[in-house]
């Protein structure tokens, strides 16, 4: 059996149990060796198996290998592994090898929806996800769905916002969406969510400070309606108030 278990932003509380009981009764752990920490009260006498970053497409082959050998496998993803996570890699290569493995996604706490509790209530009404790594998602494509997203005024969700090898990639999104969103546009910035440094910061996109923004930062982008009340974000439903 084959378990790909979203671990949620870091902080077990946002666990859920079901992943809990994963990990407690897997023979093998298989994860990011940063993730592999966030666990280690949850490790007794399982095998360990961990790697560094950009060796996911082995993690994988990996986990696969052990669960076909008998052995109950948890490949383990940040937030929730269907969203950027695991589970999609390790299904398309079941599929690429025409391998007959029982798999069960066990869900998590995905960033932008920890961001939102963090910030408020951003995400009341139409929303979606925009990475802006451009590692396996062509830059050209990322732009065309910005345009799409920003036009159609969702609130927007940012992953992968900036990093020291895509330090512009930030900038040039908020060109875009403010071709369609004004600048006074609310913006929630939620960094570290779930660890002990989390950080909320309400901001708009003529004043966002790009440097406080990181890979460990989800950049919540409002609507039209988005307000600030206090010190939440809230995003209007609908209701005739």
């Amino acid at each position: 059996m084959l378990y790909v278990v979203g671990l949620g932003p870091g902080e077990k509380e946002k666990m859920s149990l079901e992943a809990i009981e994963v990990l407690k009764r897997a023979d093998v752990i298989v994860g990011y060796s940063t993730y592999v920490r966030l666990i280690k009260e949850f490790v007794k006498d399982q095998q360990i198996v961990s790697t560094g970053m950009k060796q996911e497409i082995d993690r994988c082959e990996k986990a696969i290998d052990l669960a076909l050998s008998g052995q109950d496998v948890a490949v383990i993803s940040s937030g929730d592994s269907g969203v950027y996570g695991m589970a999609g890699l390790v299904l398309e290569l079941l599929s690429k090898r025409k391998e007959q493995l029982e798999v069960k996604v066990i869900p998590g706490i995905t960033a932008s929806i920890a961001g939102a509790a963090l910030l408020g209530a951003p995400l009341m009404n139409d929303f979606c996800h925009i990475s802006l790594s451009d590692l396996m998602t062509p830059w050209e494509v990322i732009e065309k769905r910005l345009h799409a997203a920003a036009s159609a005024d969702f609130v927007i969700c940012l992953y992968n916002p900036r990093s020291k090898g895509r330090p512009k990639h930030l900038a040039r999104a908020l060109e875009i969406i403010q071709q369609y969103k004004s600048k006074e546009t609310i913006i929630g910035l939620a960094k570290d969510v779930g660890r002990q440094e989390e950080q909320a910061i309400l901001t708009t996109i003529e004043q966002l400070d790009e440097t406080q923004v990181d890979m460990t930062t989800v950049v919540l982008i409002g609507n039209k309606e988005t307000f600030v009340a206090g010190s939440n974000m809230i995003t209007p439903r609908g209701y005739p108030l």
